[in-house]
Formats: structure tokens, sequence, C-alpha cells
């Protein structure tokens, strides 16, 4: 179907709730989406394309035909538009990597040193399985757990192949494991620490917990008070490991707390799990590429991912926003648990504290898990693919006009190479021959004289841009666009249009065209940080050019004419050309009547006459 034929079949829809399903040209189900009025919301997708997120426009672009079901309600749209996803699996949709609720915990029980693992599934392969488990990252902290709480090895050494062959690791003389590597150790410690983690995972943690508390009274009955410190840490961490495996397991917690934070290269969906009032584990999903859908949208599709396949929920699920479609949610869970799950938006009070708490957890891992280039990278990257350029813009330049009337008319030119400023590439324009402020013959002579420079094979401006970006709109671009055409160079151009707030909102190409940046906070953190950077350098370079033309200006040589009357001037003035063909009232008006005097006198006195003074 044509994109009109699409957009006349989308008004035809009728205003009931329902799910809508969007197909490519080889029938693939590409996105699954409910609505309360299909009408309305499948006809957004084919109107002001400007204003949609990048993704959503590349999602729109690949629609070949799109099908409609019909619901009852918008319940029965949310249900049916949850089991579509899980089926298909649509490229753009909001899913999340792992599948949750089946990884589970492997012991390699035919080793005769065991050791714990996590595994997508169970096999028939000798090994032992537990489980499965809610998710890969808590899950993963289980066995983490149970390491840390019976000292049991996570180094790569191979047992018994490797005992006595090196000295212990630093967990040993950390207290983190019991040296397994050294020969002193008998095998049937490592078995006995081996027996206590199964039955731990069996559930059976009062048991354990009663044998170590025994076994803890002992020692220090005996005197033997480090070994009494040691059973009581162990104590303790299986004592929080029992209420960790709960959760994780699926039983029943209290409360769940939700975070999210979209970062520039990565997202993250937090879940904080509450057991008694205790934090009892954490779960978390990462998200190589940040969401661009509403916040809103985001949260629903992944708390449904989250909690779709399981079938203990926790009795309440704070979050950190308002769902649109919270009313259904919350009935789908609660008739999959069998009973009430409270879906909750804290504003204030220690629920709001809690919701703060997880996108503090939510941040912390995107910024563990993202690396400064891995950020750069991904603003380049989006920006090329929202300006429709085949590669991402490894360098990008961007010119800016600055003037102070007639007087020192200046240009900047800044580079960015891979989203980051490469100042030794930074140039300084002096405009020649302008009588009068004109940005656009500004901006030509400047490019004009930048890329001939080029082609003269001037090691200075020796290598290309990928992308010009001109501080102003259309006439600007097309100003550029005619310059690169007349030397036979082509580079995209666009020009970078600010809002009230001097802040660049968009970018517009030489045609007209708006491309709203806004929607997509890494692009406009980069756009408006080389704006800000160029309209700097030449702010700076202006005024640098002003100052060496004041320190010698005629203005010094007039009786009564300090720093702070020169300044005064040139501040109304903008010019001494314009102080010179100034009135004496309007001098008065700017300075002392005696003062205004002798300036409109010396100024007006015959040019020759002043250079014999000067020359005196």
């Amino acid at each position: 179907m044509t994109f009109d034929e699409l957009k006349e079949k989308a008004h035809s829809l009728p205003l009931k709730p329902g799910v809508y399903i969007m197909q490519d040209a080889k029938n693939t189900v590409i996105y699954v989406g409910k609505a309360k009025a299909l009408k309305n919301r499948v006809s957004q997708y084919f109107a002001d394309l400007a204003s949609h997120t990048e993704k959503t426009r590349a999602m729109v672009s690949q629609i070949d035909h799109f099908d409609v079901i019909v619901a009852d309600s918008e319940f029965e749209a949310l249900i049916l538009e949850n089991s579509l996803i899980k089926r298909h699996q649509p490229h753009y949709n909001i899913l999340l990597k792992d599948d949750k609720g089946y990884p589970y915990i492997r012991l390699t029980v035919k080793e005769a040193y065991p050791r714990f693992s996590l595994a997508n599934r169970a096999a028939e392969d000798g090994a032992r399985y537990f489980g499965p488990y809610g998710s890969r990252g808590s899950t993963q902290a289980i066995i983490d757990a149970l390491r840390t709480a019976l000292r049991l090895p996570s180094c790569s050494r191979k047992f018994p192949r490797d005992i006595g062959k090196e000295r212990p690791c630093l967990n040993y003389h950390m207290g983190q494991c019991d040296g397994y590597c050294r020969r002193e150790m008998d095998q049937s410690r490592y078995g006995e620490a081996i027996e206590q983690a199964v039955r731990l995972l069996e559930g059976k943690f009062q048991e354990v917990g009663d044998e170590l508390k025994a076994e803890m009274e002992q020692a220090a009955e005996e005197l033997r008070f480090e070994r009494a410190a040691e059973l009581r840490d162990r104590y303790r961490a299986i004592e929080l490991l029992g209420k960790r495996q709960k959760v994780v397991a699926g039983s029943l917690a209290d409360t769940d707390v939700v975070g999210f934070h979209r970062g520039e290269a990565k997202s993250c969906f937090v879940v904080l799990h509450y057991v008694g009032g205790e934090l009892a584990a954490k779960d978390w999903d990462l998200m190589d590429t940040p969401m661009e859908e509403d916040r809103s949208d985001v949260i629903s599709a992944l708390l449904r991912q989250t909690y779709g396949c399981r079938a203990d929920l926790p009795r309440q699920i704070l979050l950190p926003c308002e769902l649109e479609d919270e009313v259904p949610l919350a009935r789908m869970l609660s008739e999959q648990a069998g009973r009430r799950v409270e879906l909750v938006n804290p504003q204030r009070g220690a629920k709001m504290d809690l919701i703060r708490l997880a996108d503090k957890n939510a941040v912390e891992e995107v910024i563990r898990a993202t690396t400064r280039e891995e950020r750069q990278s991904r603003r380049v990257e989006l920006l090329g693919r929202m300006l429709g350029l085949p590669e991402p813009p490894g360098r990008i330049e961007a010119y800016d006009i600055s003037n102070t009337g007639d007087d020192d008319i200046v240009a900047s030119m800044t580079v960015f190479v891979n989203g980051r400023p490469l100042k030794r590439d930074y140039r300084h324009f002096k405009l020649r021959e302008m009588e009068h402020p004109d940005d656009y013959a500004a901006m030509e002579q400047v490019l004009e004289r930048r890329f001939r420079r080029y082609l003269d094979g001037d090691e200075k401006f020796g290598a290309m841009p990928e992308l010009l970006l001109i501080d102003g709109g259309t006439t600007h671009a097309r100003v550029a666009v005619k310059v690169m055409r007349e030397l036979g160079l082509s580079v995209p151009v666009f020009g970078m249009v600010k809002d009230d707030r001097h802040r660049t909102r968009a970018l517009v190409d030489p045609q007209g065209a708006e491309i709203g940046i806004q929607s997509e906070p890494a692009v406009f953190a980069l756009v408006g940080q080389i704006q800000e950077e160029t309209h700097r350098f030449a702010i700076e370079f202006n005024r640098l050019q002003r100052t060496k033309r004041v320190r010698g200006s005629v203005l010094d040589q007039i009786p009564g004419v300090g720093e702070k009357r020169r300044d005064q001037l040139l501040s109304h003035f903008k010019s001494v050309k314009r102080i010179r063909e100034a009135g004496l009232e309007e001098l008065e008006a700017v300075v002392p009547k005696n003062v205004a005097q002798a300036v409109h006198q010396a100024l007006r006195r015959p040019e020759q006459e002043r250079k014999d003074d000067r020359c005196e």
C-alpha cells in the first residue's frame, strides 16, 4: 500500500478499542500496539511525521500494510496485545533481552569439585538443575551469594588440577574463599560446603541455619572466637540469602519498586523486591539502545514482560510515573495472581523515597555499563539517522557569525570528531571588505575561503567534513549549498534553528524542512553543545578584536574621556564611526555635557589635523 492508502485506511478505522498489527512488504510483523480508539491512534502514525521520534519514523517507513483486531474493551486489547507480542517478537516493540522466568542454576555434580553456573534451560547432561527462577540478573546474584556465604571459590582455577600450583588469590586473603587451591585443604571440606549449598537451594534455610548457629555457639564456648565470628557472618549471610531466593524463585513479596533510567547509549529497568519491609533482592535489565517511546509506555511494556510469566506476584507494585493503561494492567495482574495486585504511583513520603532509590539504581547500572565512547558514538549515530545520512558523520563543522555594528565582523569554525570537540582544528575568520553587517554575505565569504583553501591544498584546512551545521535557518543553509556547488563539492548542510531562549530547538535543511531534535535527548544535547561552543568561540574572538581596536581608539586622545567614558560611548553607539556621526544632543544623552562637547569637537576636526595631533 502507498503512504496515502495507509493514511486513508487509518482514517476509516472505528473509534473502538483494539489491537493494530503493522507488517512490512515481506508480511513480517514489525510492530503490535493497542488503542482505546483505533482510528485516533493509528492515524497518528501517518500524520505530522516531523514530530515523531527517529525510531517511529523508521518504523513507519517500513510499513507496507496493517491489520486491526477490534476488542470489546481496553482490557481485552491489552491481553491480546501481550499475546501477539510474545508470539511475533516484533522488531520495533520494546523487548527484554532475557527470557524472563526461565533461568536455572546448574551444579556439575559429577566433578570432584562441583561448580555452580547459570543456565538458560535444564538439559540431560548429568548435572543437577535448580529453578527455574525469575530473572538472569537475580539468579546470578543467588549464585554469587552462595559462594560468598559458604566461601566457595569464584576464580577460574580448575580443581584438583591447579591445587598447590600457585599461591592463593586475593579472595582467600580477603576472607571470601577458604582457599581450596592450598594443598592442606581437605576435599571433604569442599564437599560439605556444596552439600550445604544444595540444601539452601532446596529451601532448607532453617535446617542449615540451626546447624551453623549450634556450631557457632560451640566455638564460642571453646574460646575459638575467630571461628565463632566467621560462623556468625556466614549465618547472617544465609538469612539474607533465604529472603533473596524466595523473591527470585517467584514467591510472594510484599512490595516491588520499579525504577527506570533512559541513558544516551543504554537504558535500564530496575525492580527492587521488599519482603517484610526489608530489601531482599534487585532485578534489572539493560537495553543497548535508549528507549525512544514515552516513559509511561516503556514502563508499561516492561512490566508486562517482567510479570507476565510469573504465577506469584507482589501485593503492591510502586511505579515511577502514571500509566495510561494502569487500570487494565492491574486487572490483568490481579487475575493472573488470583488476588488483588495494586499498582501505586506515589507522589511523596516513604514510598516516593523507594522510587528514588530504584531510579538511582537504574542510573548506576547504566553508568557502570556505558563507556564515554559509547555515549558519544550513540549520539552521532542517532544524529546521522535523524538527518537521513548514509553513515554517522564522523567530522562535523559548525559556523557562526558575530559582529558589533559595522566593526569587528568575525566568524568562527568549530570541529567535532566522533561527537567530541577537536579544538586544534578550530578556526577564526576576519570578514573582509564589509561595510555593514550582512550575515548571509559573511557566511558565503567564510565558507568560500575555508573550502577554497581546502582545494588549494592548505594543510590547516585539509580535512573534509561529513556534515556542516550553520547557525541560522533555511537561507543560511542555502548559502552554504550555493558555495559548495560553485566549488564542485558536496557536503550535507543543515541550519541550527533557535528557540526564544536561544537554544537550538531544531535543524532545518536547505529546502526548509525542519527536523525536531527535542524528542531525542542525546541528539538535543549534542547539537546544543555544538551550537553553544561555536557561538562562544565567535563571541570571544569578536571581543578580542574589539579590545585591540579600542586600546588604540581615537577616543583615548580626547581630554576628559577615560576608560569608563570610552566604554559608555562604544556600548551605546557600537562604533567610532557612529559616535562621529552623532549630534551633540545624542552625545549628551550618554556622557556629561563637557565630555560630549569635547568628543563632538575632536571627532569633527579634519582627519589630517587629527593625524598631526597623534604624531606630535
